[in-house]
């Protein structure tokens, strides 16, 4: 699964700035309402609740926030780079910078799995994190979201 079938260049936030988790996902929710034509606040709550379950911080500066939602018929996401990093309650207790948010049918079953998987990949790779992190270019991080797919397939 490549990350440019999920993600759109008006997707990325190249510099975002939040102060805590609910913040980033209110905002990230908000791009999100107008990628998915769903109402803000369904994202959020749905995004919310999740995290309730257990913190999306997946790790080394990395959290992917998501959800299923009943109202959506394909996988988006969308990708945040934070100007400062925040507490997330990550699995390492490390502070998170980098946020790609996914949203899923609830139909999607294994199609979820992999394009979460997909995405811890690419952010898990250190050349690439070290690359998002050095950049607040929206261009620049999309190409490096989706040429990661390519060569890394």
């Amino acid at each position: 699964m490549d990350l440019s079938d999920l993600l759109s260049q008006d997707a990325i936030l190249p510099a975002l700035k939040a102060s805590s988790k609910k913040q980033v996902i209110q905002e990230m929710a908000e791009i999100a309402a107008d990628v998915t034509s769903l109402p803000h606040r369904v994202i959020f709550d749905t995004l919310l609740q999740r995290e309730r379950l257990g913190s999306t911080g997946v790790g080394h500066g990395i959290a992917i926030p998501h959800g299923k939602l009943s109202e959506i018929t394909s996988i988006a996401g969308v990708f945040a780079r934070l100007e400062k990093p925040i507490n997330f309650e990550s699995l390492d207790d490390e502070p998170v910078d980098l946020v790609f948010m996914l949203l899923a049918p609830e139909s999607a079953g294994a199609d979820h799995l992999k394009a979460l998987a997909r995405i811890a990949r690419v952010l898990r790779d250190k050349e690439v994190a070290a690359k998002l992190r050095a950049t607040d270019d929206g261009a620049a991080i999309f190409a490096l979201l989706t040429q990661q797919v390519a060569t890394a397939a």
